[in-house]
């Protein structure tokens, strides 16, 4: 008979994600949590504790301790066989592969039209009661407006918000309002009563949305959603000055500029999500 004896590795030993001997072993529960995530792969979709803890380097009774943490959170869900990626995993993958796909569709297509109008764009997406930054296009020389990709704010003060929350059913675009808004700016939409009516004006615009002075000073801006498959997967925005010689927006020319690239996005987009 064979007995197998299974020692636990030197605390001074060096790990990777295969158990590899090359750094210091992780502390941090991101670390191992990480580490069991990469241990997964296409011809090993499923595995078991024994598994998980060879290919991680990291104790099996540390790897059985993550486990119930991850499958609680469904980062990892149970199988006949072991363990495999859970729901999690694949919503987040889903939502980054998309939003990449926005990018890579819309980006040229803001960039021209900041050139164009001389003008920063923005595409955003809603995310809860905020609104995520995907990409910018302009601002040199031009206004200074404090936006970054992957920056975020509420999407109750900003135009993009407004486009995309005017969107939703009343119901869920309640959900999305629930709780308090916050005032950014002296302009900024806080009664709910009045957020709902604003939303109603957007609607009956066909979707455009306008943000003067809500969620900066001194600036402005002007959105559109992007439609895609029924719904609004994401929207798009020209921002600009609005004190000194341009007090205003020309609100009309830049709707019709930004409905436009919106279509095209739109038609670009669609092919793709035809499977």
């Amino acid at each position: 008979m064979t007995v197998e004896i299974v020692t636990e590795p030197a605390p001074d030993e060096m790990w990777t994600g295969a158990g590899r001997a090359t750094g210091a072993p992780p502390t941090s529960m991101i670390e191992r949590m990480t580490l069991i995530l990469d241990a997964f792969d296409a011809t090993t979709p499923t595995l078991t504790l024994l598994g998980l803890s060879e290919r991680t380097g990291l104790p099996r009774s540390t790897v059985h301790r993550i486990l119930d943490q991850m499958i609680r959170l469904r980062w990892l869900a149970h199988t006949p066989g072991g363990y495999r990626l859970g729901l999690r995993v694949l919503e987040l993958g889903g939502l980054a592969a998309e939003q990449n796909e926005l990018r890579e569709v819309v980006g040229p297509l803001l960039y021209e039209l900041s050139q164009r109008t001389g003008m920063v764009g923005h595409l955003a997406v809603l995310d809860g009661r905020e609104v995520l930054f995907l990409d910018r296009a302009g601002g040199r020389g031009r206004a200074v407006i404090p936006t970054r990709v992957g920056g975020r704010l509420p999407a109750h003060c900003t135009a993009v918000g407004k486009a995309l929350l005017a969107t939703l059913e009343p119901g869920i675009a309640e959900a999305s309002l629930r709780g308090n808004a916050v005032a950014r700016t002296a302009r900024t939409i806080v009664n709910r009563a009045e957020l709902h009516r604003e939303l109603t004006r957007i609607r009956n615009r066909q979707g455009v949305a306008v943000d003067t002075e809500e969620s900066l000073p001194g600036v402005g801006c002007v959105a559109v959603p992007i439609r895609g498959r029924g719904v609004a997967v994401a929207a798009i925005s020209l921002s600009g000055t609005v004190k000194g010689e341009r007090a205003a927006l020309d609100t009309a020319r830049l709707a019709r500029a930004l409905a436009e690239v919106a279509k095209e996005a739109a038609r670009t987009l669609a092919p793709r999500h035809a499977h």
